[in-house]
């Protein structure tokens, strides 16, 4: 899972968000993370978080990525990762594996967008908001029904900022890519999110099938902050998976 040179592994894990969100949105997760004795590290990306490019000169994928691939790429080569990927934060991760394959051990897709490099205009894909109507609503804090901590939805409401969209609709412009296919990855379901149906969540599963499978059944679309505790548990489970 990594190393420093020593003899005991580290085990890194790099946190990517989702649209509008940033580094912030992990807190609760990197917490937990760190008091376990792993390593975390989160990434605002281009004209998110504390970044502060306006969002509306970001017109490029590549732009907007452009601190996770510095990030990786200062990254010692005897050094893997595990990345996650929240939401549209999973396109970063493709990209990522795309360019990084050979420092990432593991790619996990927390209700993330999951497409094929290869793949053209993906009809299953979280970003293909008009081809999927009819299973997609959208509802600003999650609606009432939210499993998310009130005072997080009240941080996010602050912190939460305009999100590139041009540059994200180059998602579907990947090339294929061999090596992305042979990083083992995790996708993560949500259970009551009302964002990203569970449908479609399906849907990019059987497309990309991953190496392992998980539903949190109690959480919304912000699983860091619905199910923090049962995010962290899941993400060990799955790093000590003996299918791998």
């Amino acid at each position: 899972m990594g190393g420093d040179g020593g003899d005991e592994p580290i085990i890194h894990f790099v946190l990517v968000h989702g649209a509008c969100h940033g580094a912030w949105c992990w807190y609760r997760l990197t917490t937990l993370l760190l008091s376990a004795g792993f390593k975390a590290t989160t990434v605002d990306l281009t004209s998110a978080g504390i970044n502060l490019t306006d969002a509306n000169t970001v017109f490029e994928f590549d732009h907007y990525n452009r601190p996770l691939f510095s990030l990786l790429s200062d990254i010692p080569h005897h050094h893997k990762i595990i990345l996650v990927g929240h939401s549209i934060g999973g396109a970063s991760v493709t990209a990522a594996l795309c360019k990084f394959s050979d420092k990432i051990s593991m790619a996990v897709y927390l209700v993330a967008d999951m497409v094929q490099p290869g793949t053209t205009s993906p009809p299953h894909s979280i970003m293909s908001v008009g081809e999927e109507e009819d299973i997609w609503e959208f509802t600003y804090g999650e609606g009432d029904d939210s499993q998310s901590p009130l005072e997080d939805v009240i941080l996010a409401s602050k912190l939460l900022r305009p999100s590139p969209v041009r540059a994200l609709r180059g998602i579907d412009k990947l090339p294929p890519n061999p090596e992305a296919d042979k990083v083992p990855r995790v996708y993560i379901k949500t259970a009551k999110d009302n964002l990203c149906d569970p449908i479609l969540q399906d849907r990019m599963v059987e497309k990309w099938p991953p190496s392992q499978l998980y539903t949190l059944e109690e959480s919304d679309h912000s699983a860091f902050f619905s199910v923090p505790t049962t995010l962290f548990t899941c993400l060990i489970r799955a790093v000590f998976s003996p299918e791998l």
